[in-house]
């Protein structure tokens, strides 16, 4: 039974990666500082092969036993998170890297390190392959969040390099689905709430910048295929389907029967106006292809949150 360790396993991604493992036979470990993620995301999990580890992966980590996999999601990963725990999101993208690699390190245990689209900041490239630098402001509010995961990807390397360990990178796009916090601050779960309260919903700028979608498990999907291949270098996931803004607004409220009003409010430093991936080389190395539509992905996200009380 291969023994696999997720940081930031309370986490959204992070439980539904959880799941995945355990339907594939793996003996899971999450380990969750819960500053982001919450225990009722795993509570669920009531399996003799799953195990929770309270713990911020930025001190020394200890685990018992044998590893196999390491899969290091452990970072706030919303602009209200990162913009309001600032240090806390360097630090986990520098310290937690540089504590898990250790770790993969002292294991011998395959190590995935999830990266971001924001690695590419406000791309002047479209849609953005691996290849693109990126245009990043290091100095701006969303530097600590970029340059967090760049460091990160830094730091992967460097440890596949000098180390020898396997290594991989998933560069994540947009992503949305059950047990994203509805206070996250991301544009799903905003939407969703403002519509299923009957709330105006806030969009920021003209809403022409536009986003690619990607419902959450055809991006665990995507990690695992990546996980077991042969690829050390950055690889996209995601969808290539693109929409505005504004557009992703009107979707939503006819998906939940809304008439909620949209109001518009200034655009925020550094927000990307364009983010789709270009996914040759998850298609030609993965044979990746998502295959849940927007639509479908949505009605189940608004399905979920009409089943929490926090409405």
């Amino acid at each position: 039974m291969p023994t696999t360790l997720i940081t930031g396993g309370a986490g959204f991604i992070g439980s539904h990666l959880c799941e995945r493992f355990l339907a594939e036979g793996h003996h899971v470990i999450a380990m969750d500082n819960l500053i982001t993620g919450t225990i009722d995301n795993i509570d669920h999990l009531r399996d003799p092969r799953f195990h929770f580890i309270k713990h911020d992966v930025t001190e020394y980590m200890y685990v018992c036993g044998k590893v196999d996999n390491i899969l290091h999601f452990a970072s706030p990963a919303s602009p209200i998170d990162y913009l309001r725990m600032p240090i806390q999101t360097l630090k986990v993208g520098s310290l937690g890297t540089h504590k898990s690699l250790g770790l993969a390190c002292e294991k011998r245990a395959r190590y995935l390190l999830a990266s971001t689209s924001e690695i590419y900041g406000d791309p002047l490239v479209h849609p953005q392959p691996e290849s693109y630098w990126g245009n990043v402001n290091p100095i701006g509010p969303r530097g600590v969040y970029d340059e967090a995961k760049r460091f990160a990807e830094a730091m992967t390397m460097a440890y596949g390099r000098y180390h020898g360990i396997e290594t991989r990178i998933v560069r994540i796009f947009n992503t949305y689905g059950p047990r994203m916090r509805l206070d996250d601050g991301r544009v799903v779960p905003s939407f969703i709430g403002s519509v299923l309260r009957n709330d105006p919903i806030t969009v920021y700028g003209s809403g022409t910048q536009t986003r690619s979608f990607c419902f959450v498990t055809d991006l665990v999907e995507g990690i695992c295929r990546l996980l077991h291949s042969a690829e050390r270098e950055p690889v996209n996931i995601g969808t290539e389907f693109e929409m505005t803004i504004l557009g992703f607004a009107e979707l939503i409220k006819q998906l939940a029967g809304s008439e909620a009003p949209i109001v518009f409010k200034p655009l925020p430093v550094d927000d990307p106006k364009n983010r789709r991936p270009d996914l040759t080389k998850a298609h030609t190395i993965l044979g990746y292809k998502p295959s849940i539509q927007l639509e479908e992905g949505l009605r189940k996200t608004i399905e979920y949150f009409r089943s929490r009380q926090e409405l």
